[in-house]
Order: C-alpha cells, then structure tokens, then sequence
C-alpha cells in the first residue's frame, strides 16, 4: 500500500507540474508576443484534459471501491 501512495503522489505532482508549465507558456507568449500560438493553445488544451482524466479516474475507482466494501460488508 505503501508504494500505491507513492505512485499516486508522483502521478499529482506531474499533472500539477504540467499544467503549471502550460500556463507560464501562455503567459510568456503573452508577455513577449502579444499572441498565443495555435499549437500552445492545443498544448494547454490536452493538459488540462490529461489533469481531468487523472483525477476523475482516481475518484471513480474511490466510489467503486467503497460501494464494493459496504457491499461485501452487508
């Protein structure tokens, strides 16, 4: 179990590096260009998509995995 938390933290830390990274992108661009690219935009896009799935996934498996047990509990 122990090394589950540890995946886990590594997996938060990624999507939250990510997404701090594709802002400070944009802000760059906006900063120095004036503009933000079209694939910038696409990258800022998939980013927040992957943070979604990673942590709608985690909760999903948490809802199942407590119905399972108050199931196998009755």
């Amino acid at each position: 179990m122990k090394n589950n938390e540890g995946f886990k933290i590594s997996q938060y830390a990624c999507v939250v590096l990510l997404i701090a990274s594709s802002i400070a992108m944009v802000a760059y661009q906006v900063v120095h260009i004036d503009d933000v690219a079209g694939g910038l935009l696409y990258y800022v896009a998939q980013s927040f998509l992957l943070a979604g799935s990673i942590f709608g996934l985690d909760q999903y498996i948490r809802i199942i995995r407590k119905q399972y047990h108050e199931r196998e509990s009755k």
